[in-house]
């Protein structure tokens, strides 16, 4: 049975920006056994080692842009492109260094949200909240895909 990893990630005193602690919460609330989730603030090496023990992994964030309104769920491509903060990683340079480190490298994609309000505080904004609610079905919908189709992983 391929295994899930919804990673929820962001700033929760940050309003919006917690959204992704928000969705990966409300999938741990639906009790499926082969999808996990873990909420952090930010992507780190040290979470290489453990996306490498799944078939496909899920990063769900925020984005802020003006012009783009909806839910986006995009595939990510294995890459590592050097941040200036090397603490933290993205979700391309994440999956990079799993293959370099532990040759595997599961299926991932980043499911972002539109935020609306950043300021001080806990509460997402009512339109963040409802695409949130969007993207639990989208992933719920992406997992049950991924069960069906034999080898959910690359090696």
């Amino acid at each position: 049975m391929p295994r899930t990893l919804v990673v929820g990630y962001g700033n929760i005193s940050r309003r919006d920006d917690g959204v992704g602690h928000y969705v990966a919460e409300r999938i741990q609330d639906q009790g499926v056994e082969s999808i996990h989730t873990m909420v952090l603030q930010q992507l780190g090496p040290e979470l290489a080692e453990t996306i490498s023990d799944y078939d496909l992994v899920v990063f769900v964030d925020v984005y802020l842009d003006k012009n783009a309104e909806g839910l986006q769920v995009i595939s990510v491509e294995s890459l590592y492109r050097p941040s200036a903060i090397t603490h933290s990683l993205s979700p391309s340079s994440l999956l990079a260094l799993t293959q370099a480190l532990y040759h595997r490298q599961p299926r991932a994609i980043i499911v972002a949200i539109p935020g609306y309000d950043f300021d001080f505080g806990m509460e997402l904004s009512e339109g963040t909240e409802r695409w949130a609610g969007v993207a639990v079905e989208r992933i719920l919908k992406i997992h049950d895909e991924t069960e069906e189709k034999p080898g959910g992983a690359k090696n």
